[in-house]
């Protein structure tokens, strides 16, 4: 039997297994786990108990080829228990035949030594008086802090004042919504920004290129983790806030803040599998749920009627939902208002919210598809999905319809609203669309799009990262040429080979392309985005459709496409 430590980490929030905090490694087991669980467990009791805290609780979940294995700790001694977590491992891999045996005299002295040196009863301390008063709680190696946006008190760890010394009545929080999902998590937090500032409200918003409030930046990068969570709430002048929670930072952190006032699921799909010991689209759906532990009494959980998967994992859940469809004959949404719930969906050109009571069902219209932007008139119907899910939120929070018909107005969808996500520029007849659509499902919404604007000539750059599975690559591509491109511009992305060698996913993707129809001729290797985007700009011509999947060097292909319209001027 073949074993390995993958990964050792602290969950500091909520997360796929339980709302507990912990101390979490992933591991390779080659043949059956079931024995080499029972001596992890049994090794951990023993260690537990040896250093002091025998209360812990341990899980586990089997995945693949390995398991995750978990031992829940206080939020102060989190680094210590991985520490721990790792050396019961270690005895558990020599009991089934792995490795050395454990040095236990050694190992508890150092264990002994860090927990001793870990311990901040201050910090628990502040914790339970915050959740006594119920007050948001957020901590970290670097800051300390109750209460959200404008609510909010920060420290330092090492500085943290008695609770008796708090004026609790100072503290509070403010509106906050999470949004997730595999496609349209950027876009809808931008349409929701957009709908808090229409109502008045000094909006703070964290996704994967920025954190933002108002119309400060704060920084750029993604923020779309635990990290950019804390940071913006703990911004001073946020008065209400909507944070993008991408699926990589539940896996490793868990949720970034403790409560969410709502919390929305876009889509799931395939995308990013194989990490974490998520191998599959079943398996993805909880771990995009996650952010459901947020919520607390009748808060809503905004869902997409129209995936099936989600409405499907929905029916485990004790949970309000306020669904969201494209079709206002959509069963689910249906049955929902009929039960006195609520929905957002599209009918006849409108934006429309409907609710059940006593049996009679309550419907308005709230705004028109020809007036929100980011639609393009009904062409891009990903954009009304979207928006429909940003008024369901805004709903939920109690903002005007007039508001969210003027924020979903005001949102352009364009590079300084929602940067590398359809963007559309036009000169000469030469029409040109910037996206970041990267896996099947959103190259799909986006084919469906394309398909529908009139071109005399079809050009499609294409690229992807390393890390994806040569039939996530390969049926991203079908989907891709689903736009019937007369020119297939594929893409080495610099840096992002991810282990693979050079020019590798180029070759699957060709290959995939060719598969799929695209003629030898009409495909050209670049070793960069930049380069493709180039050329295709040099040799545009009255008619041409460029649609420009700029994964990586999203800023140059933007600045070339604004030179070609310059000089075209």
């Amino acid at each position: 039997m073949k074993l390995k430590l993958e990964d050792s980490r602290r969950l500091t929030g909520a997360n796929l297994f339980w709302d507990l905090p912990a101390a979490i490694i992933d591991v390779a087991i080659e043949g059956p786990p079931e024995a080499v669980i029972r001596a992890w467990e049994s090794a951990v009791v023993k260690w537990l108990d040896a250093i002091g805290y025998a209360d812990e609780k341990t899980c586990y979940r089997v995945f693949d080829g390995g398991a995750s294995l978990l031992i829940s700790a206080p939020i102060d001694v989190l680094y210590s228990m991985c520490e721990l977590n790792e050396v019961a491992w270690t005895s558990a891999a020599h009991t089934c035949g792995e490795g050395d045996a454990a040095d236990f005299e050694g190992d508890f002295a150092r264990l002994k030594r860090l927990f001793d040196e870990e311990r901040n009863p201050a910090l628990l301390a502040l914790q339970g008086a915050a959740h006594h008063h119920g007050a948001p709680f957020l901590w970290d190696d670097d800051e300390v802090s109750v209460g959200y946006g404008e609510g909010a008190l920060v420290w330092t760890p090492d500085s943290l004042p008695a609770p008796d010394d708090i004026d609790w009545k100072a503290i509070h929080s403010i509106p906050v919504v999470l949004v997730t999902g595999t496609n349209g998590k950027s876009t809808t937090v931008r349409m929701t920004a957009f709908i808090m500032a229409a109502a008045g409200y000094r909006a703070g918003l964290t996704s994967t290129d920025f954190i933002r409030v108002g119309d400060r930046v704060i920084d750029t990068g993604d923020y779309s983790g635990t990290g950019g969570a804390r940071m913006l709430m703990r911004q001073g002048d946020v008065e209400m806030a909507v944070l993008e929670v991408a699926r990589g930072g539940l896996l490793r952190r868990g949720l970034g803040i403790e409560r969410a006032n709502a919390v929305l699921v876009t889509n799931v799909a395939t995308d990013h599998l194989g990490e974490y010991g998520i191998n599959t689209v079943a398996e993805l759906i909880p771990v995009k749920f996650i952010v459901h532990r947020a919520l607390q009494g009748n808060d809503p959980l905004v869902l997409n009627a129209d995936d099936e998967g989600v409405v499907a994992y929905a029916a485990r859940l004790d949970k309000t939902i306020a669904w969201f469809s494209l079709d206002a004959d959509n069963p689910v949404v249906r049955a929902a208002v009929s039960d006195g719930g609520t929905a957002c969906y599209l009918k006849d050109g409108w934006l429309c919210a409907a609710s059940g009571r006593e049996g009679e069902v309550s419907e308005r219209k709230v705004a028109a598809v020809e007036n929100i932007p980011a639609a393009m008139g009904g062409v891009v119907r990903y954009n009304i999905s979207n928006a429909l899910a940003a008024m369901a939120l805004a709903i939920a929070l109690g903002i005007e319809d007039e508001a969210i018909r003027h924020g979903l107005a005001t949102f352009r969808g364009d590079e300084t609203d929602n940067p590398g996500r359809g963007n559309w520029f036009e000169h000469e007849g030469v029409r040109i669309l910037v996206d970041f659509a990267h896996n099947p499902h959103g190259m799909s919404a986006l084919a469906d799009a394309v398909r529908q604007v009139q071109a005399e000539r079809v050009v499609v750059l294409l690229g992807q990262a390393g890390d994806r599975a040569d039939k996530d690559i390969r049926d991203m591509t079908r989907a891709a040429c689903s736009m019937e491109p007369d020119l297939l511009l594929v893409c080495e992305l610099p840096g992002y080979e991810r282990g693979r060698e050079p020019y590798a996913v180029p070759g699957v993707i060709r290959e995939a392309a060719l598969q799929a129809g695209i003629p030898a001729d009409s495909i050209t290797l670049f070793p960069s985005p930049k380069d493709a985007t180039k050329q295709a700009l040099e040799q545009a011509r009255h008619g041409d459709l460029l649609v420009l999947l700029a994964l990586t060097q999203r800023q140059e292909t933007l600045a070339l496409v604004h030179k070609f319209l310059q000089d075209n001027g």
